[in-house]
C-alpha cells in the first residue's frame, strides 16, 4: 500500500524543512545583472547558491539517507523524501546532480569500500562533477549495442570510441561510463562500468547547440584513453546490470512531478495576469479544459513518486514501477509545454526573450526544451516494454 500521509515523527521533521528553507533559502536565480556567458546566472546568484549548498551540508541534506560515515544523514528513505518533496515545491534543488542521484547510491550498492571511501565524500562536498557516457550515435534506445571498447591491457583498460548526448560534460570533472570489454559475448554480457577523470589524456569535448539555442549535450571521444582497472565498478563484463541499477534511480525521483504542478501554478498566475488580449483564455473553453486535464495529470504523476518511494521504504530499488514514472511525467511535461504555447495564441510562437509577449519568449523555449523529455534517459518506447515484460510478464515481441 502507498503511504499518502506523514506520521507524527514525518510531520515534525516536514516542519524542521520548511523552517530550513525559510532561513536559507537562495533569491530567484535571475536576481542581479546576468552573466549572458553563464546562461543567464547572476554573479551574486551563483554565490547564493554556494552558500545554499554549504548550509545543506552542514545538515547532511545533500544526501541525507546516506550513511553519516560517507557524509549523510543517515535519516530515513521518507525523511529524504519529504526533503526532497519540500524543496521541489520551494523551486529549490539539493545541489546533488549525478553523483547523488545516480552514481552515488549505485556506488553504495556495487561499489568496494576503497571506492566509496574515494567518491563519495567528495560527491557530497560537492569538489566533484560527475557526467553519464551512456548513449552513442549508432546506440541509443538499444543501448546495449555500444561499440566503445575498453581492451584490457595489465592494470589497465585502453578506452576507443565516442559518447553523444552526454549532459554536463563540459562542465565535469570525471565520468562514469559503459563500454564494451567483451566484443565476443552477448550485447548485454560484454559490458563494464568504468570512472575516470575527464582530464585523462585522449578525452575531448565538443559541446552541441540544442534546437532552444542551449549548449546542454556534449560529443565526447576517447582516443587510447587508459583507466586503471580498480576504476571499474563491479564485475568486469556484468556493467550493464550495474548500469541498469543506476538507470531505476534516475528514472523514480519525486522533484519531476512536483515540478510539473509548479510549472502549472506558475501558467495559471501567467493566465489571470496577462493581457486578455495576448491569451486565448476569454474565448477558449477547450483551453480551460486542457489545463484541468494537465492538472489532474500533474496528481497522477505525484501518485507514481509516492509508490517509487514506498518500493524504497521496502528496501527494494523501483524497476518498472520507475519507468512508469518516467514515462508518464517527460510525455506529462510535453503536454504541459504545448497548453503554454496555446495560452497565448500566435504570441506563443515568438521566441524572443527581449519581447514581453508570451512569458519574454520562454513559452516558445520552452516548447523547444521539452522536446527531448521523452528521449532523455530511455525513451518512451523504451519504458513500455520495461512495463510490458517486467512488469505485466507480456513476452518479447
Amino acid at each position: 500500500m502507498v503511504e499518502l500521509k506523514d506520521d507524527a515523527v514525518q510531520a515534525a521533521f516536514r516542519e524542521t524543512v520548511r523552517s530550513f528553507i525559510d532561513t536559507n533559502s537562495p533569491k530567484n536565480k535571475t536576481d542581479g545583472e546576468a552573466d549572458p556567458e553563464e546562461s543567464g546566472w547572476s554573479k551574486e546568484a551563483r554565490a547564493k547558491t554556494k552558500d545554499w549548498r554549504s548550509a545543506l551540508v552542514e545538515n547532511g541534506w545533500i544526501a541525507p539517507a546516506w550513511p553519516k560515515e560517507y557524509g549523510g544523514a543517515g535519516l530515513s528513505i521518507n525523511e529524504q523524501f519529504i526533503l526532497n518533496e519540500e524543496l521541489a515545491e520551494n523551486g529549490l534543488s539539493n545541489e546533488g546532480g549525478f553523483g547523488v542521484m545516480m552514481l552515488g547510491p549505485t556506488l553504495m550498492i556495487h561499489g568496494s569500500e576503497e571506492q566509496k571511501a574515494e567518491h563519495l565524500p567528495k560527491i557530497l562536498k560537492g569538489d566533484v562533477i560527475w557526467c553519464q557516457g551512456w548513449s552513442e550515435p549508432g546506440s541509443g534506445s538499444d543501448l546495449a549495442s555500444l561499440q566503445t571498447r575498453a581492451v584490457r591491457d595489465g592494470d589497465e583498460y585502453v578506452l576507443n570510441g565516442q559518447k553523444i548526448w552526454t549532459t554536463g560534460a563540459q562542465h565535469a570533472n570525471w565520468m562514469y561510463m559503459l563500454a564494451r570489454t567483451d566484443a565476443d559475448a552477448p550485447k548485454h554480457r560484454g559490458i563494464s562500468m568504468l570512472m575516470f577523470p575527464m582530464e585523462s589524456n585522449g578525452v575531448s569535448v565538443r559541446p552541441l547547440v540544442n534546437m532552444a539555442d542551449f549548449k546542454g549535450f556534449n560529443e565526447v571521444f576517447f582516443e587510447d584513453v587508459r583507466v586503471p582497472v580498480e576504476n571499474r565498478l563491479g564485475e568486469e563484463n556484468r556493467g550493464w546490470y550495474v548500469g541498469m541499477t543506476l538507470t531505476d534511480y534516475e528514472r523514480s525521483g519525486i522533484g519531476n512531478s512536483v515540478g510539473t504542478q509548479r510549472r502549472l501554478e506558475g501558467l495559471l498566475k501567467a493566465a489571470r495576469t496577462t493581457d486578455s488580449n495576448q491569451t486565448v483564455l476569454n474565448n477558449s473553453t477547450t483551453w480551460r479544459l486542457s489545463y484541468a486535464d494537465r492538472w489532474v495529470e500533474a496528481d497522477i504523476a505525484r501518485l507514481f513518486s509516492y509508490n517509487n518511494n514506498t518500493i524504497q521504504v521496502r528496501n527494494m530499488v523501483p524497476n518498472h514501477e520507475a519507468s512508469m514514472s518516467k514515462l508518464f511525467t517527460t510525455e506529462l511535461s510535453q503536454k504541459i509545454a504545448a497548453t503554454t504555447i496555446k495560452l497565448f495564441g500566435l504570441y506563443g510562437t515568438l521566441w524572443d526573450y527581449d519581447r514581453p509577449e508570451a512569458l519574454k519568449g520562454r513559452a516558445a523555449g520552452g516548447y523547444l526544451s521539452a522536446v527531448s523529455a521523452t528521449i532523455a534517459g530511455g525513451t518512451s518506447e523504451i519504458q513500455r516494454n520495461i512495463i510490458a515484460t517486467r512488469g505485466l510478464g507480456l513476452p518479447r515481441g
